[in-house]
Parts: C-alpha cells; sequence; structure tokens
C-alpha cells in the first residue's frame, strides 16, 4: 500500500471522528453555550484527555511502536506477543494506581491545576471536581486502547485504531439528543456527559481489543515484572510522554490560566475543535503511518527511503495545511456562526471564538510539521531531544500567556500557542538538518515558495469574495443562507487553490502518481 493511501486509511477514519465531533460540539454549544456548565465540563475533561495525549498516544505511539516492530522482525508474532504481555501488565498496574490517586486528589487537583480560577464560585468548582472523578478513568481505557492502537499500526492496520474514537462523539451526541428530548436543565447535561466520556473509553477500547486479537495476537495478563523490553520501554516512554503532549501541555496550562475569565476556557474549547478537523486529519495521519514506516526503513538501513518518506510527508502535509491556515485567517468568524451561533451561544461569543481560531490558523501549518518531523527521532529512538525542545516551548508558552492574558485575554492564550508550536517545529527542523538526518530535497525546497504564495493569493481572494457576499453572511440572515455562502466560498477557494498549486508547479499530477503508487525500495538503498 501506498504511503498517501496510508495516509488516506488513517485520515478517512479521523474525518469521520472530527465530523461527528463538529456535531457534537454544535449541540453542546446550543445546550451550554460558554456559561459556566459548559466552563466546568471542558476544564473537567482536560485534565483525562491531557493525560491521555501525554502517557497513552504520546508514549506508546513514539516508544512502543519502534519497539514493538523491531520485536515483531526479529522474534515474530509470538515474541511481540510476549513483549505487549510484559507491557500489558505494568501498564495496567500503574493506570489502577493512578486512577485511585487521582481520584482520591481530585478537590485539590481542581483547586491548584486545573482551574484555580473556580474557587471563588463555589457550584462550579464542585462541578468540575465531581465531572472530573466521574470522567478520569477514562483515561485508563485510552491508554491501553494506545497500546492496542500501536499495535495494529505496527501490522499495518490502521482502520480500527482510526475509527474507533468516533465512538465517544457518536455516545456524547447520543447524550445531547436524550438531554433535548426530555427537557434537561445544564447542569443534567453536564452529568450526563460526564458519563458518557467514561463510557465511550469502555467501548474504544472493546473495539481495539478485538481487533488486535483478529489481527492474530490475544494478550493475557501478566503480572507486573520489569524485564529489559519494559525498562527499555520506560527509558524512551518518559521523554516520548512529555514531547507527543506538548500540545495538550500547553492546553492544560493555558486552561488554568483561563480559569480566571468567565467564558475563557469554553471559547478556547470550541475554535480548537475547528482547528483540529485539519490539524487531525492530516496531522495524526502522518505522524500515525510515518513513525512505523521510517523506523522499518532505518531498521533495515535504506536511508534513502527513509529521506523519501519524510520528504514526501511535509510536502503532502504543507499541500494541504496551507489553504486550510488561509481559510481559517480569513474566515473564522463565518464558519463559528454557522456552526455554533443558536440556543445560548451568542454573536458576542461568535466574535471570540472567530478571532481564537483566525489566530489558530496561523500556527496549523507549525503543529503538524511537529507531526512530521518528530518520527524523524522516535524512529531513531531518540526521545531526549525533542523532550527538551518540548520544554523550550512551554516555557515560552507560559511566559507569553501570562504576559498576554490580561491585556488580550482567550486571543493572547491562542497567540501563545502558536508562538510555542512555531518555535518546537524550528528547533526540530534544525536539528534534524544539522544532524543530517534530513536530506537536501531540490524539488521540495522549490515546491514549498510556491505552495505558500498559491495559498496566500487564494487567501487574499477569499478576503474580498466575502466582503462580497457580504449580506448572505450576516447574523440576520436564514441559516442556510450563510450555509450556501460558506460551502460556496470554501468550493471557490479549492479549486483557485489547486489551480494555483498545479500552474506554479507547487504541485504536479507527476508528484501525486509518485507517492500513490510508491513501493518500497530494496533495503540495500543508502543515502548518496
Amino acid at each position: 500500500m501506498s504511503l498517501v493511501k496510508k495516509f488516506a486509511t488513517v485520515a478517512s477514519g479521523t474525518l469521520m471522528s472530527r465530523v461527528f465531533g463538529f456535531t457534537r460540539e454544535m449541540l453542546m454549544a446550543s445546550a451550554l453555550g460558554t456559561g459556566p456548565v459548559a466552563d466546568a465540563f471542558n476544564a473537567a475533561f482536560r485534565f483525562p484527555n491531557t493525560f491521555r495525549r501525554l502517557f497513552a498516544e504520546g508514549a506508546f505511539n513514539s516508544a512502543f511502536v519502534p519497539l514493538f516492530a523491531k520485536e515483531i522482525e526479529a522474534n515474530g508474532l509470538d515474541g511481540a506477543r510476549r513483549f505487549s504481555e510484559e507491557v500489558f501488565g505494568v501498564l495496567f498496574t500503574v493506570l489502577l494506581s493512578l486512577t485511585i490517586l487521582m481520584e482520591l486528589s481530585m478537590p485539590l487537583i481542581v483547586r491548584f491545576v486545573i482551574a484555580p480560577g473556580f474557587v471563588d464560585d463555589a457550584a462550579k468548582f464542585d462541578n468540575t471536581v465531581s465531572m472530573a472523578i466521574i470522567m478520569f478513568p477514562y483515561l485508563a481505557c485510552m491508554s491501553l486502547a494506545a497500546m492496542m492502537s500501536g499495535m495494529l499500526n505496527s501490522l499495518h492496520r490502521y482502520f480500527a485504531a482510526a475509527i474507533a474514537p468516533v465512538f465517544l462523539n457518536v455516545i456524547l451526541i447520543g447524550v445531547l439528543g436524550y438531554a433535548w428530548w426530555k427537557g434537561q436543565d445544564g447542569k443534567a447535561v453536564g452529568y450526563a456527559l460526564s458519563w458518557g466520556v467514561m463510557v465511550s473509553g469502555l467501548v474504544q477500547l472493546a473495539i481495539v481489543w478485538f481487533a488486535v486479537r483478529n489481527a492474530g495476537i490475544s494478550i493475557g495478563f501478566r503480572l507486573p515484572h520489569m524485564t529489559a523490553n519494559v525498562k527499555r520501554l520506560l527509558i524512551l516512554a518518559f521523554p516520548a510522554a512529555v514531547t507527543g503532549g506538548i500540545t495538550q501541555i500547553n492546553l492544560l496550562i493555558n486552561t488554568n490560566i483561563a480559569s480566571g475569565k468567565s467564558g475563557a476556557i469554553s471559547s478556547l474549547a470550541y475554535a480548537d475543535r475547528i482547528y483540529q478537523l485539519p490539524l487531525g486529519v492530516v496531522g495524526i495521519a502522518v505522524a500515525t503511518v510515518l513513525l512505523p514506516e521510517l523506523a522499518r526503513a532505518l531498521r533495515s538501513g535504506n536511508l534513502k527511503e527513509a529521506g523519501s518518506l519524510q520528504n514526501r510527508s511535509v510536502e503532502f502535509t504543507l499541500f494541504l495545511t496551507l489553504p486550510a491556515a488561509a481559510a481559517l485567517l480569513v474566515m473564522s468568524e463565518p464558519i463559528v456562526r454557522i456552526l455554533y451561533e443558536r440556543g445560548n451561544f451568542s454573536a458576542a461569543s461568535t466574535q471570540t471564538v472567530g478571532n481564537i481560531l483566525a489566530i489558530y490558523g496561523l500556527g496549523l501549518p507549525a503543529f503538524v510539521l511537529i507531526k512530521a518531523f518528530l518520527p524523524g527521532f522516535f524512529a531513531r529512538e531518540d526521545t531526549r531531544t525533542p523532550m527538551i525542545f518540548a520544554a523550550v516551548a512551554v516555557i515560552v508558552n507560559v511566559s507569553l500567556a501570562l504576559t498576554l492574558f490580561p491585556i488580550m485575554a482567550e486571543t493572547g492564550i491562542a497567540t501563545a500557542e502558536i508562538v510555542a508550536g512555531w518555535t518546537n517545529a524550528l528547533l526540530l527542523f534544525i536539528t534534524l538538518v544539522w544532524r543530517g538526518h534530513w536530506g537536501r530535497d531540490i524539488p521540495l525546497l522549490t515546491r514549498i515558495p510556491r505552495l505558500i504564495v498559491s495559498a496566500a493569493l487564494m487567501g487574499i481572494a477569499l478576503y474580498y469574495a466575502i466582503g462580497w457576499m457580504g449580506p448572505a453572511l450576516e447574523p440576520d440572515a436564514p441559516l442556510h443562507t450563510q450555509v450556501i455562502a460558506v460551502l460556496s466560498l470554501v468550493g471557490l477557494s479549492m479549486i483557485l487553490y489547486f489551480a494555483l498549486a498545479f500552474g506554479t508547479g507547487g504541485a504536479s499530477f507527476g508528484m501525486i502518481r509518485r507517492n500513490v503508487r510508491r513501493r518500497p525500495k530494496a533495503p540495500g538503498d543508502s543515502a548518496p
């Protein structure tokens, strides 16, 4: 299967999850708006979600996958199964202990870590604590599911892991639909959503568990034992968890800072949901596929293939994310209005969330490139260097967020996030080049400026088109008129961008054909 086809397999599942996620957020915005219950739920959900990204997706997609793939090559499926059982026993024990500790400490965690700004509002504080207690077991389920997903990705079975997150949104949509049917108040909706999150963790774990069994690996429980493989995994996993979860670290810190203003946490969460669509569909797909592919090429000594994988991944991500970044920057407010502005979500909320989303658009290429650069380190079992850069990015984020929040409120936090993202991306890229792990690729170097120019021209045209279609995008225009106008603008922008990209040579049909039909090089290939 070609690189692009593998990207498409993962992206299709992620896209489905994001579409259902939009539906969930639209219903939630209508039911809760940016009020105190929405703030409590988003703050409570941020905590287990952050740990999931840090210790599940970050650690296992970065540290577990190369070791698991190496075990498959060295000892076959039986060896990989033994290694998985060793890891599962340790991981389950750690997660059980962590869950018990966090559940008992939740009031202190909310007070000092998650949302210290809620302390003066007793109802909001108590709701946040209760919801976080309900949802925290979701972490254990998703951490185990991440391990199973890493196994599936190493076995070239991408779809089950990509489709499992859809069920979080499906379950929460069902909860919101039931709440609307029963006429429940905001507080009841918030608690029902919290229970829905926990149930979805069990469902997602079951999906990937059965997929692994169908792939020929049946994992049994072993008492935790620190074998050599487990020790190696832990050595790699700690810095990989910090590195892979840098965005989540920043979001948790920013949630803490934003708790000082009512509605700020929810505004950031609603903007993040939209911004996660291109980031998730493209960035996660590239990171998921590139790591096992790159690790395999390096283990076989195929340096030329490894370099080609990295370059084509960057080419692919920029080709798709640059126009998305331009569109978010220019037309964020109309997008937010048609998605959220109804029920308890006001016009003032639309303007606030739209401003945040426009800023996120500027950072989109950085966060997608980070996901394309990190496998270049992780596949070589270097998790320390990215961890150092992640720490630098956290310092940049915290410093700017604390400085800008009193001046710019929520938009100051969003600005801090994207500056930190670009800092991290540049440090990763410069280091890869300096170490000789990123070969000079003339086609890539000539295409990137042309893609940037094409996206910029598309953005300028879109800006004037929005002004021309102004009446159809006004808040008092019928919803169907606004939807048709936005879809028309998106469609015309895509046509213009692709015409410019292909016309200037930023993209070519030959490039696409080569990526779609790409076959692995012989193991003996090496870099020139």
